[in-house]
């Protein structure tokens, strides 16, 4: 089953230091953009992925073709698209070894996430961090200071 209860989500924004941003656009008006924003500001090591973009930069951060050429260890993969890719990205992120996938608003595909459930990785479907987490702040979950001494100027 999905994460959803506060505290799973909680723990997972809180244990996450690395995050893939799949189908990251160098576009500031576009949803994906305002939230790798967000989760850099908030001190998460961003990196965004898209095919088309791959070899430039978004907000400063080499952009990746796939989650495979990523040089690090990702926790959560942060999927920005539509329903019918997911299953792929899910894939990707069990051969990359991913703590976690996470589909934005209204991306959502059951069998992706069994599928990455059955492979050990923690999903979240249907939601957005960038929503979730101050909602989590506010609530008392999560620390406000939790990620200030790793904060990266953006």
């Amino acid at each position: 089953m999905p994460l959803t209860t506060n505290e799973e989500l909680a723990e997972l924004l809180t244990s996450t230091e690395t995050v893939a941003l799949v189908g990251a656009s160098p576009r500031p008006d576009r949803p994906s953009h305002r939230v790798m924003q967000y989760l850099l500001n908030q001190g998460y090591s961003v990196y965004p992925v898209n095919e088309r973009e791959a070899g430039n930069t978004i907000l400063g951060h080499k952009v990746y073709a796939s989650l495979s050429e990523i040089p690090v260890s990702i926790d959560l993969v942060d999927v920005f698209r539509r329903s019918q890719y997911v299953m792929g990205v899910a894939n990707e992120a069990i051969l990359i070894k991913a703590k976690a996938i996470w589909t934005q608003l209204e991306v959502i595909d059951e069998k992706a996430a069994a599928h990455a459930e059955q492979a050990g990785l923690k999903v979240v479907m249907n939601r957005c961090p960038a929503i979730d987490l101050p909602n989590l702040k506010a609530a008392g979950l999560v620390d406000h200071e939790w990620r200030a001494g790793h904060a990266k100027a953006t």
